[in-house]
């Protein structure tokens, strides 16, 4: 009888040809440059606001518009990926992203600004899910977390430098020019990656996968854009203007235009073709809970930098390379715990997710004391050092676990249709978290005098109130993780 070591049993290391690196490469070119636009863009708010005469409701449209348009394009996307090929979308989305910010740059109004935003997220939707989806194509079981790892080092790099780049390119060239440089910033990024894309990325024939024969649900994706759009135009539009009728009407036929959709989508898989959002997976309790925290989770943590960015330069008076390094703090808590999340994730399970909302809560609710019963004028960053820290700790932990066990809740079967989902409603909670912060930060907003001082009063006193409602969705978001599993399978 042969005794077979378990050296020798062991199957040979994975690997893939360099050609698959080189691809990799180029896929998290347009990856970072997709998450350094969703940060760097912050720092310029208060200065676009000046320089185009914009009002309120426009700088929430310039987050709100770009992060739901980049949500919606998510599925549709990677449905028309998997049918022709993931290498020309990818190209594509990404071409139209180069363009739309050459037209943020060259914005004359703030309507054009908020246009060229909106094409820019819908790019943004159209090509980010093809780095996925070539990362599963390309590497092999083995090595795909290695990939995948990569990718996460990228997005936290790209969203820490976006405040920072932002800033120092405010400073060079002036509040007139900085911003429109800020989206210029892009070209040179997007053309050197596309003339690499064109080179580089392998041509996939359509894959057999039932979702790649199934096609695209339009009239679903129809009906899901207005019913948002009909909810965020009345939460954008509604303190600027005073809150008339038109503004109650529409936030009413925008939930029964949702509460059409979802009968759509009912009707839809009956007929047996594949919706947008399957129903099926909403049978599932703990991914219908886990969903609604995706959404509440985003709508916390994406509206921080909203609102310090407008308080640090137009309530305190600092400059865009100072607003930039406020969130130098959160960003490194964020790299420092999502390196160790998923070590920290086979230990604890569930309870990182527990841990994560918990810190970020910790945070945003001493943000909002120092915010509410601070001196306005003894305020610095120094200040708000120790909570963002905290808060960007707690953001690494729950970031790159949160997908994995909200997936766990449903069939694997189902487990690309669920993912899809989450992508989704990650970005649709950020557009209407910064849709509601907005409307409370301005709507509260009081300045009782011309002098610096009051001022300061006002936005902090209006900060403080945005602040509050942060953390009360990272609350909610701590009591909506209980709906998930506790523990997620290794494979």
């Amino acid at each position: 009888m042969t005794v077979t070591s378990p050296r020798a049993a062991s199957a040979p290391p994975a690997t893939v040809p360099k050609a698959a690196w080189r691809a990799l490469i180029v896929l998290l070119g347009g990856m970072f440059m997709a998450l350094l636009d969703t940060t760097i863009v912050n720092v310029a708010l208060p200065t676009i606001r000046t320089s185009l005469t914009a009002s309120e409701s426009t700088l929430s449209w310039i987050i709100s518009g770009y992060a739901l348009a980049f949500g919606l394009a998510l599925i549709p996307a990677g449905r028309v990926g998997d049918r022709i090929g993931h290498k020309w979308v990818y190209f594509t989305g990404l071409a139209l992203f180069t363009v739309a910010s050459l037209a943020c740059g060259l914005a004359q109004s703030d309507t054009q600004l908020v246009a060229a935003r909106i094409v820019q997220g819908l790019a943004g939707g159209i090509f980010v899910p093809a780095v996925t989806a070539f990362i599963q194509l390309l590497f092999p079981p083995q090595l795909r977390g290695k990939a995948f790892a990569i990718m996460g080092a990228v997005i936290g790099v790209s969203s820490a430098l976006g405040p920072i780049i932002g800033g120092l390119i405010i400073q060079a060239f002036g509040d007139q020019n900085g911003w429109r440089l800020v989206f210029a910033v892009n070209l040179p990024i997007g053309l050197v990656t596309l003339a690499a894309a064109a080179r580089l990325l392998p041509a996939r024939s359509a894959t057999d996968a039932p979702a790649a024969r199934a096609g695209v649900d339009w009239v679903g994706l129809l009906l899901l854009s207005a019913g948002l759009v009909g909810l965020l135009v009345p939460l954008i539009e509604g303190q600027d203007k005073g809150w008339p009728a038109w503004t109650y009407v529409c936030l009413v036929l925008g939930a029964l235009v949702l509460v059409a959709f979802g009968v759509w989508e009912v009707g839809y898989t009956r007929r047996g073709h594949s919706p947008l959002v399957p129903p099926r997976l909403f049978r599932h309790r703990a991914f219908t809970g886990g969903v609604i925290l995706a959404l509440v989770y985003f709508a916390a943590f994406t509206s921080i930098f909203f609102t310090i960015s407008i308080l640090w330069q137009t309530g305190l008076g600092h400059t865009a390379l100072e607003s930039g390094v406020v969130s130098i703090p959160f960003a490194v808590g964020s790299i420092v715990a999502s390196s160790q999340s998923n070590r920290l994730t086979a230990k604890l399970g569930r309870n990182i997710l527990v841990l994560g909302t918990i810190l970020v809560s910790i945070g945003l609710i001493w943000l909002w004391l120092l915010l509410r019963f601070g001196d306005a004028t003894q305020l610095s960053h120094w200040a708000l050092l120790p909570p963002l820290l905290i808060a960007g700790l707690g953001n690494g932990a729950f970031i790159a676990p949160n997908a994995q066990f909200i997936v766990a809740t449903v069939d694997r079967s189902e487990a690309g249709a669920a993912s899809g989902v989450v992508s989704t409603m990650q970005r649709i909670g950020s557009a209407v978290g910064i849709a509601i912060i907005g409307s409370v930060l301005f709507g509260s907003l009081t300045i009782t005098g011309r002098t610096p001082e009051a001022v300061a009063t006002g936005f902090i006193t209006s900060a403080a109130n945005a602040m509050a409602v942060s953390a009360a969705f990272s609350l909610v978001a701590l009591l909506l993780v209980f709906a998930l599993p506790r523990r997620v399978s290794r494979g």
